[in-house]
């Protein structure tokens, strides 16, 4: 369960977030009710909980179906198709881009070159297999095969990660001008993918982020 603290404004403490899969998630707000009090309310998926002792979790959920995964860094790099929660096409594969040097002048000119074309040919590799794997995953008549909470269907939706600026690159591809608009979840503290960094990246992508927040003591 990653955990991470973001800062509050005005001096209050920080907030912490954590990802809950959504099958554990009854368990954790029994957990969160049972240390800090409360109850809630009678609600399946609740957006927000209030315990008496001022401490609150909002819950954000991403359970759209399908889901396209664009996982991109330097290193390699990992595109994939998920429906049900099942991986129906995916392609991971490691492409090779030089870290920056300390060198000077020409030198640095022709190796800054060499590194460009190097990212280039990287974004273009991941945008042709996502053309390829996430086509019409956008498309309003993809089924999801699910019961819609409350009458509407969650949709498809997006999970990117690795180097932000490459995943940007890539997305910029006329190709995949239909994703951008996609419900997105970002996971850029994700290291070189490969296939298990593409489990880890569904899993996380799919969970209900909670962000927990405490009162300031007086």
């Amino acid at each position: 369960m990653p955990l991470v603290s973001t800062s509050s404004p005005g001096g209050a403490n920080p907030a912490r977030e954590v990802e809950v899969s959504p099958e554990r998630l009854d368990a954790w707000i029994g957990g969160f009710l049972e240390r800090h009090g409360g109850d809630r309310g009678g609600e399946s998926r609740p957006r927000e909980i209030l315990a008496p002792d001022g401490t609150c979790a909002h819950l954000h959920y991403f359970d759209h179906d399908p889901l396209g995964v664009i996982l991109v860094r330097r290193g390699g790099y990992a595109v994939a198709r998920v429906k049900g929660g099942r991986l129906v096409l995916h392609k991971v594969g490691t492409r090779y881009v030089q870290s920056r040097t300390a060198a000077g002048g020409w030198s640095q000119q022709r190796f800054a070159r060499r590194r460009d074309n190097q990212a280039d040919e990287l974004v273009t590799a991941v945008a042709d297999h996502a053309a390829r794997i996430l086509i019409d995953l956008a498309s309003p008549t993809e089924e999801t095969g699910e019961i819609p909470v409350g009458g509407v269907a969650p949709g498809p939706g997006l999970i990117v990660g690795g180097d932000r600026q490459l995943v940007s690159h890539v997305l910029s591809d006329r190709r995949l001008a239909a994703l951008r608009d996609l419900p997105r979840r970002a996971l850029y503290d994700l290291g070189d993918p490969n296939r298990a960094v593409l489990e880890t990246a569904i899993k996380r992508g799919s969970s209900v982020r909670i962000t927990l927040s405490q009162p300031v003591p007086r």
